[in-house]
């Protein structure tokens, strides 16, 4: 049987390939503004520039998801929790995770149903006619893809191994 641990660089690794993909979402962002800033100096624009940046951020934020998780790089104002009995600790962080689960679940399963919908009704973008599901797919699967990070997060805290 695989330990928690391995299972969790694991999960780690694969938060850290799929940020790569959220890196590339930025990139593509700046350079569409980038371009678009510039052309306009010419009295042109990118048609669609708006649209396409919107996709790319919903990508680039759900895709930054599990490896902000993995490596615990979320801001968090904790002030109190560390003042309170370990055992106390390991209540609410799991409480926590536990509700982040649920939330990033249900959240997925949401994402996947409205991504459907859109695939059915054949929904485009208003400027380049392009396909709105794909995007509304990313934003599950980023979702998805966060939740073996929050259930490993869940394990190790109630186990007493949680990692920093």
């Amino acid at each position: 049987m695989i330990s928690l641990i391995r299972a969790n660089r694991y999960i780690a690794r694969a938060a850290g390939a799929v940020n790569w993909i959220a890196a590339a979402a930025i990139v593509l962002m700046m350079l569409v503004t980038t371009g678009d800033v510039i052309l306009r100096f010419f009295r042109l624009s990118i048609p669609g520039a708006y649209e396409t940046i919107g996709f790319l951020g919903a990508l680039a934020i759900s895709f930054s998801l599990p490896y902000t998780a993995a490596e615990k790089g979320h801001i968090a104002v904790d002030f109190l929790v560390p003042r309170l009995p370990r055992p106390a600790q390991i209540v609410i962080h799991s409480i926590n995770s536990l509700v982040s689960l649920v939330l990033f679940a249900l959240i997925a399963r949401q994402s996947l149903l409205y991504g459907s919908i859109l695939r059915a009704n054949g929904s485009v973008s208003a400027t380049l006619e392009m396909p709105i599901y794909p995007f509304v797919y990313g934003v599950a699967a980023g979702c998805i893809l966060l939740c073996p990070v929050l259930v490993m997060d869940l394990l190790l805290r109630l186990r007493g191994t949680e990692t920093q």
